[in-house]
């Protein structure tokens, strides 16, 4: 496994040592440190936005075919380490290498799809007469901060990075300090692309998040992570009227009606749980609404897929189930399954933790699935962020569609079902932005995807996401008579 050579911060085009130390970061498959990861406090934050400031200027005024040129070049380069960026991010977060591998294939296009659109930020011209011209250009904003999240670091770093500098701004990416390790990796494979100050990493705790929302060279905030990070964040933005770009969490319904194609249906669920994430996903479909027709068939299929999702070392390409990232939100989980049972729901899968010598230092839960679960439930209400999946018995249509809205997200939902027409009808009135019909295709290069609710502010993987890091500057031209 190859550790990051430079243990710091990145600004300025070059490693800096932290005013705010440093941390141990930690396995959560063994829960033993990896190593120190700097600590980034308001004082780094400043001197990295004052670098990116200094930059802005030069960034914004080259072509958008240079643009386009460094992000293909960071594409290759990112394509030619996954290996050692899907280790090394396996081991720092507890996801399955293999998984993490093909994740960043998909960063990989990401950023080669908004390297093509660098030349795409278009505006308009307006009919003012013929002596009068009056048109529009799109412009960056400066600075942008992203903040990612543990789940998919690496993915999200190199994802995230690239439409930010497709519109000309420079970015300070924010990685998290639960797993930072493959962020630090990255930059370090990339540094010598990009001019010096137009892509920074800090890591740190929400210290670190919090002074780059408020630091006046910082134009637009954007944030991969939880809905009380996200209003926070909006909170303190709101103090400088800046821009924000949230994609927050989920409590994602999956919907199967009687004349849905039911093994499709039962797949669907296993693999949109996402176990083997350890339902750590925004995306992971955590309510299965059955009709009562098809439920108990349904339902078996579902825990015999489920089973076979088995927890394991993340590094080691079989494993197919990883850890969850520390043993706080381990323990946090485990509190979940505890009030599913005092409340009534029936646990016929899992809640526990596996025995295995290999294991038993780890942050590994079992997928746990609970049926005869109702809608006024804690565990059908928030989201667990854990391998937890609530079985939720239906007969009427009209109370299923209350009950999949009366959750505080809307992010996600999927219609299993023979009729096409009923689910076009169902889908118009769910309160979420993505919908799929006999599909889970809600990521694909182009596709906007947010959502509604606490789940979001804007949309990301498409055009809309890069026309977020623009603003509009309208000119009127007299040309005289």
């Amino acid at each position: 496994m190859r550790l990051p050579a430079n243990l710091k911060l990145f600004y300025g085009g070059k490693w800096h040592d932290p005013h705010g130390g440093y941390a141990p970061t930690l396995n959560p498959a063994t829960n033993q440190p990896l190593a120190d990861a700097p600590l980034a406090d308001a004082k780094d934050v400043d001197d990295c936005a004052q670098a990116a400031r200094k930059a802005s200027c030069g960034w914004r005024s080259v072509t958008p075919e240079t643009r386009c040129e460094a992000l293909r070049k960071i594409a290759q380069i990112i394509r030619a380490n996954i290996p050692a960026l899907a280790l090394l991010d396996s081991a720092n977060n507890g996801n399955p290498v293999s998984f993490i591998a093909r994740n960043l294939e998909y960063a990989v296009g990401l950023i080669e799809y908004f390297a093509t659109l660098a030349l795409e930020v278009k505006a308009s011209s307006y009919p003012s007469g013929a002596n009068l011209l009056r048109f529009s250009l799109r412009e960056p904003y400066g600075v942008c901060a992203r903040l990612v999240a543990y789940n998919h670091p690496a993915l999200f770093l190199a994802a995230k990075l690239a439409p930010a500098l497709a519109a000309g701004n420079c970015v300070v990416m924010k990685a998290p300090d639960q797993a930072p390790l493959s962020s630090l990796l990255l930059v370090e494979l990339i540094q010598e692309v990009l001019p010096a100050g137009v892509l920074s990493l800090l890591t740190g705790n929400r210290d670190c998040g919090d002074a780059l929302t408020r630091h006046p060279n910082v134009s637009m905030v954007t944030l991969i992570g939880g809905a009380a990070t996200g209003r926070a964040i909006m909170r303190t933005a709101a103090d400088g009227l800046k821009r924000v770009l949230l994609e927050l969490g989920g409590k994602n319904a999956l919907v199967v009606y009687p004349s849905a194609d039911l093994n499709a249906a039962a797949n669907a669920a296993v693999s949109g749980m996402s176990f083997g994430w350890a339902g750590q996903s925004c995306g992971s479909t955590s309510r299965l609404f059955l009709h009562e027709d098809i439920h108990d068939e349904v339902l078996e299929k579902v825990l015999e897929g489920a089973a076979r999702f088995i927890p394991g070392i993340p590094t080691q390409p079989e494993t197919n189930m990883g850890a969850l990232i520390t043993q706080s939100h381990l323990n946090r989980v485990l509190g979940y399954v505890e009030s599913g049972k005092k409340q009534g729901a029936s646990l016929v899968l899992g809640g526990s933790r596996p025995q295995q010598e290999d294991l038993k230092h780890g942050n590994f839960l079992a997928p746990t699935v609970f049926s005869g679960v109702t809608a006024d439930m804690t565990i059908a209400r928030e989201e667990i962020f854990g391998p937890v999946l609530s079985v939720i018995r239906w007969s009427h249509e009209e109370q299923m569609i209350e009950s999949v809205n009366a959750v505080e997200y809307g992010l996600t939902t999927a219609l299993f079902t023979g009729d096409t027409a009923q689910a076009l009808r169902a889908a118009a009135r769910i309160e979420a932005g993505c919908i799929g019909i006999n599909s889970m295709a809600f990521h694909s290069l182009g596709s906007p995807f947010g959502g509604y609710k606490h789940s979001g502010i804007g949309r990301e993987e498409c055009l809309e996401e890069l026309l977020e890091f623009t603003q509009l500057k309208t000119y009127a031209v007299e040309l005289g008579k």
